[in-house]
């Protein structure tokens, strides 16, 4: 037990050394340092271990402080320039296939195309409006704030908002920002300049603009040019509506929270954001349950190809619903949302086909609100063109987690005792949970994948990717 002890203590003063390390390449060369996948930037000493005890469930074996130290103490001493760099991964790697290599060569090496003199510009960077400041609008907000120290060239400027019936309108949303019921407190500190009004966060002024409509506003008398707007109201999902935002001054972008209609281009970020051409002033994120999904479609349908299919989603009830049965335009949303489980429709099967045409037609799909605040599950029953198992069908989607181009779309997790609430604020568009695939032993065409994924936060984050995709500051990953 002594030795159990002692062993834990020296992982918190590895775990304490790292966070130094950590700070300086984010802030003194934007290095944004992960593992796994998982950021570990302005995380705590627990936080750090347990990113650590998270590889095992992923990976065949686990994976020591003790080997990441010494990885990212390295890359501390190195002349670097702005980028991602998975720690983990280099360990694991530098563990497996080291080529005969001292440490410091290989990661010298492996991080040679982020090098210095071969490093990514940072221009002057990019203003960023906020208009809406519900449950997305607010976690955007929380994760552009949070990215702000790294010079990632993204600057939230502005969050418009209607006129609040409250006379402290403007300490009510900054406390929504500071709290939340669901992801917990906001990691640093917001104080707020009423006669200005303006929210400080972490040092970040978020001016707050108080507007009816979107084509009211003059943001160049704000300082504010040629900025991208997230429309995360939901109010205006067309091409006129959201066409208001681009005759104010100071926008030149829009990219919309919610399913476009029209022509307006539904992108899930890692499956068709190439698509996206710079003639695009109107875009749109899609929802939270296609973005989910869709890589994991993709996926599937690359390796074993899908014959057709059902989504059927279980998600968390939201803002739509009534807390209690009240009267409401959509079929059964009038009835308590904390108290029931309430059969809807979805176009997230059908909306699949934008993204990933390949899937047109065969697909269908419905869902399920249930009484939960966040965190929702897809099931995707599909039959497949080719016969697999359920442990070649896991291998693949854990080898999909970790190294295709989708890795950063696509979580994996393999824990007996995995429920919804262990996926809050996971950063991935969907988890795929391997203790509950099932195939079809008759053929091993039919097969079944449950895939989590935080409808919020999740879906938050893919939101921020294609913002940095369309303003060219996404910095390059390593390995």
């Amino acid at each position: 037990m002594a030795d159990r002890f002692a062993e834990w203590q020296e992982r918190e003063a590895m775990a304490e050394s790292m966070i130094p390390l950590i700070g300086r390449l984010y802030r003194d060369h934007h290095v944004v340092t992960t593992i796994y996948g998982h950021p570990v930037i302005n995380r705590s000493v627990i936080d750090i271990i347990k990113a650590h005890k998270f590889v095992r469930q992923i990976e065949h074996n686990g994976l020591s402080l003790r080997e990441t130290y010494p990885v990212l103490a390295i890359l501390a001493g190195l002349d670097l320039g702005p980028a991602r760099i998975d720690i983990g991964k280099l360990a694991v790697d530098y563990r497996t296939d080291g080529a005969g290599l001292s440490l410091a060569d290989y990661v010298a090496r492996q991080v040679a195309p982020v090098s210095n003199e071969n490093k990514q510009v940072l221009g002057a960077g990019q203003d960023v409006i906020l208009y809406g400041f519900g449950r997305i609008g607010r976690l955007l907000a929380r994760i552009l704030v949070e990215r702000a120290g790294s010079g990632s060239g993204l600057n939230l400027r502005a969050v418009v908002v209607r006129p609040g019936a409250a006379e402290n309108d403007l300490q009510k949303r900054a406390s929504l920002l500071r709290r939340d019921s669901v992801h917990g407190s906001f990691r640093g500190t917001i104080s707020v300049d009423e006669q200005n009004h303006v929210i400080y966060a972490n040092g970040v002024a978020i001016q707050i603009i108080y507007a009816q409509s979107p084509d009211t506003i003059d943001y160049t008398q704000y300082g504010i040019n040629n900025a991208v707007v997230i429309d995360n109201t939901g109010k205006w999902r067309d091409r006129q509506g959201l066409g208001l935002h681009l005759q104010c001054k100071g926008v030149d972008r829009v990219l919309l929270t919610a399913p476009g209609k029209d022509d307006i281009k539904n992108i899930v970020y890692g499956v068709n954001h190439e698509d996206i051409e710079s003639d695009d002033k109107i875009l749109s994120a899609a929802s939270c349950t296609t973005n989910a999904i869709t890589p994991v479609l993709k996926a599937i349908n690359d390796r074993f190809g899908i014959e057709h299919g059902h989504v059927e989603t279980v998600h968390s009830y939201t803002n739509d619903q009534n807390l209690i049965d009240n009267y409401h335009k959509g079929e059964r949303r009038g009835r308590s949302a904390p108290l029931n489980m309430v059969i809807t429709e979805t176009g997230a099967a059908r909306a699949v086909a934008k993204a990933l045409p390949a899937l047109a037609g065969k697909l269908t799909g419905n869902a399920i609100r249930v009484p939960t605040p966040n965190v929702s599950l897809a099931i995707l029953n599909l039959l497949l063109d080719e016969a697999t198992t359920v442990a070649e069908l896991n291998d693949f989607m854990r080898e999909t987690a970790l190294y295709s181009s989708l890795h950063k779309q696509v979580d994996f997790v393999m824990s007996p005792e995995a429920v919804s609430s262990d996926f809050v604020g996971n950063p991935r568009a969907g988890i795929v949970d391997g203790k509950a695939t099932i195939v079809d032993h008759a053929d091993g065409r039919r097969c079944v994948l449950y895939v989590w994924y935080d409808n919020e936060y999740g879906y938050s984050c893919q939101v921020n990717r294609i913002l940095q995709f369309i303003t060219s500051t996404m910095f390059p990953s390593v390995p």
